[in-house]
């Protein structure tokens, strides 16, 4: 029997085997992630200052780092089953293309109208909020995947929602955001002059294209300053990499109905939902000693956080209104050159990806958004699925590993997410195939600048 005979292309779980909890990494980490702080006092953040901007049921969840594992509610296990489980694709096209003996295979997060993994959290953010009686969410979102996927869960919910799209992206993505406003959700672009805070961005850095930091920002003020709303974020914070832990744990089972290990699993790096994600339950085998895997995390060469920022405490936004979180950072006032074609803009990394990556349990690598292009393009003509920027930042990694075990002749298993689809990023496409894309890599001076900045906390 052939190994095409053996692994079919695609890996379904049954409904009844999809997980009916999520993972929470921390439970298994040795040397916990440093607490948030408060801006002003600098001691770590209570539950009742964090309720102020969160969900209650959320602030539970972002502050406990003992409880291994979180039932999922009965609605937001119906809700997944209109698109999950989803897809783990054995990459047979790409393996003969390349003539590799790696074995490849992708977790593929883009079979819902958002396109991406970001609606895994999205609906249970809404679902806190809907519970605790809320009339609204407000949010950032950069190149638009988190947007839209908290807009159709509040449209689901019932919910008002409130986003604050990165300028660049909100010009560059029109359709993105044509899709948000038809779930009905309000779109702003910012910094805009609708918040104190993007006021004052606008004044300090005048013309400015955007960023994460400045969205949040707003997002977080726009909520605060609201009776019934609170703030949601679809990256960085520990609840969101809980509620994208059911990427990891699906790709986990499905491997385990073939009896499949991984050697290397590959994710693309912004502020670490999806990488976070999947590769939380491998994570906990490595932590508990049960098994050795090789993680790789992958960031663009434009806002490289974790091979170039310091690990250090810094403000989560650019206003400086948010937590200090522990983090591999940039600084907050860092702002990703326009020409930056994907939705990895983040100045920070997730605190948890942040101490395991500073307890050396995984890897980081930076990439040049051209050979990323390359890589996309090649991929969609050959597995025939057309993948966002940010998916391509892992789909050129896995390529180059595969190469890798082409020269030495090893057989090794390669595992990455494929977080969502690219039909919205037509305009980054347009430009690389017309030869108009460059590649910009900050200096030393720019990031030293940027990190001069940061606030100094002794702890």
């Amino acid at each position: 029997m052939t190994d095409t005979q053996k692994i079919p292309y695609k890996i379904y779980l049954e409904e009844h085997e999809m997980p009916k909890q999520w993972y929470n990494v921390r439970a298994d980490m040795k040397n916990k992630p440093a607490p948030l702080l408060n801006p002003g006092t600098l001691k770590p953040m209570t539950a009742e200052e964090l309720g102020h901007v969160f969900c209650d049921e959320l602030v539970k969840q972002e502050l406990d780092d003992t409880t291994a594992y979180f039932d999922i509610p009965q609605e937001i296990q119906d809700f997944y089953k209109m698109y999950r489980p989803s897809p783990l694709v054995r990459a047979y096209c790409l393996e003969k293309a390349l003539d590799t003996p790696a074995k490849i295979y992708y977790k593929f997060e883009g079979n819902n109208t958002s396109g991406s993994h970001k609606l895994n959290s999205a609906i249970a953010q809404a679902y806190y909020a809907k519970q605790q009686g809320l009339k609204g969410v407000t949010t950032e979102t950069g190149a638009g995947q988190w947007g839209t996927a908290l807009s159709m869960a509040c449209a689901y919910l019932g919910l008002d929602c409130n986003v604050y799209m990165v300028k660049c992206s909100y010009e560059q993505k029109p359709f993105r955001r044509e899709v948000m406003r038809t779930y009905g959700a309000n779109v702003t672009p910012s910094p805009s002059d609708t918040t104190n805070v993007g006021r004052q961005i606008l004044e300090k850095f005048p013309g400015t294209t955007g960023s994460l930091g400045c969205a949040i920002s707003e997002a977080v003020e726009a909520a605060t300053s609201r009776e019934g709303y609170r703030y949601v974020l679809g990256s960085v914070l520990t609840q969101v990499l809980l509620h994208q832990s059911i990427i990891g744990l699906e790709t986990k089972a499905a491997l385990d109905k073939y009896n499949i290990t991984p050697d290397i699993i590959i994710g693309c790096a912004g502020g670490g939902s999806n990488l976070g994600g999947l590769i939380s339950p491998f994570m906990g085998e490595q932590l508990r000693g049960e098994k050795k895997y090789r993680f790789i995390a992958v960031e663009p060469a434009s806002c490289p956080s974790l091979t170039r920022g310091k690990y250090a405490y810094d403000f989560c936004d650019t206003g400086m209104v948010c937590p200090l979180a522990k983090m591999y950072t940039l600084g907050s006032g860092f702002i990703p050159s326009a020409n930056h074609a994907g939705g990895l803009r983040y100045h920070g990394m997730s605190s948890v990806l942040s101490q395991l990556y500073d307890d050396k349990m995984m890897e980081a690598v930076s990439v040049e958004q051209t050979s990323v292009f390359e890589a996309a393009t090649k991929f969609a003509r050959i597995e025939g699925i057309l993948p966002a920027p940010e998916s391509s930042h892992a789909i050129k990694v896995a390529m180059d590993e595969a190469m890798k075990c082409k020269e030495t002749g090893e057989e090794k298993t390669i595992v990455f997410g494929l977080t969502g689809t690219g039909y919205f990023d037509m305009v980054a496409y347009g430009k690389f195939n017309d030869g108009d894309m460059s590649d910009y890599i900050p200096t030393d001076a720019d990031i030293q600048k940027s990190l001069s900045g940061l606030p100094e906390v002794n702890l």
